[in-house]
């Protein structure tokens, strides 16, 4: 049967993604690979059953990587961050010649409570989760207006963004591989980290930009 409008066991995507606390874009994945039950309404939207919401929140909590329990893997990612930004990256911009010295401090304590905020995001469940991923956000904004004051063009700030959430991946799957995580594991890791820094990335540029 299909639901009412009004009815409280169908829920509109923003207060399912809320519910299982994660972005509306993932959810709208998963409600297209069968993981979870969806109706649309006659005007093409979405409708979550809770059961069915309720049920992935279980097995996500039984599933879940928590990386914390990797090995000490926020001071690994930090480390790999700090590689890229020492190193640089091909097909990036070189950080040290796209940021004044006098900012570069900045710079890489910005990116090293990004990854904090990241750790702790992929660690928790509801409103820790949904509060460490705004903090995330807001740390990722203030890298947007930091390379945009220090002259660096969106181009090159994006190029340097996505170039330093490489080794974050790279690491998580390198944790992966030696803690032996099985497949599901490892793509509900990479999933989550990825959809967290596809909505950093969003903010990093409204950071920028918002410095024209």
């Amino acid at each position: 049967m299909k639901p009412r409008s009004s009815d409280a066991n169908w829920l509109p995507l923003g207060r399912a993604s809320r519910l299982v606390g994660v972005d509306p874009d993932t959810l709208r994945r998963w409600a297209d690979d069968g993981r979870v039950e969806v109706y649309h309404t006659p005007g093409g939207h979405r409708r979550f059953q809770r059961r069915s919401l309720e049920r992935l929140v279980r097995s996500r909590s039984r599933e879940r990587v928590r990386i914390s329990r990797l090995g000490a893997p926020e001071e690994r990612l930090v480390a790999a961050y700090r590689r890229t930004y020492r190193t640089g990256s091909e097909g990036a911009p070189d950080p040290v010649q796209a940021i004044p010295e006098s900012d570069r401090g900045a710079f890489r304590e910005n990116g090293r409570q990004l990854v904090s905020a990241l750790v702790e995001h992929l660690d928790n469940d509801g409103e820790p989760r949904r509060a460490a991923l705004r903090e995330a956000e807001k740390t990722a904004r203030a890298l947007g207006v930091h390379l945009a004051g220090s002259g660096a063009s969106l181009t090159d700030a994006v190029a340097l963004f996505v170039a330093a959430r490489k080794p974050f991946l790279s690491e998580l799957g390198s944790l992966a591989r030696r803690r032996s995580l099985d497949s599901r594991q490892v793509s509900m890791l990479f999933d989550q980290a990825s959809a967290a820094l596809d909505q950093c990335l969003l903010t990093f540029i409204e950071g920028h930009q918002s410095m024209d």
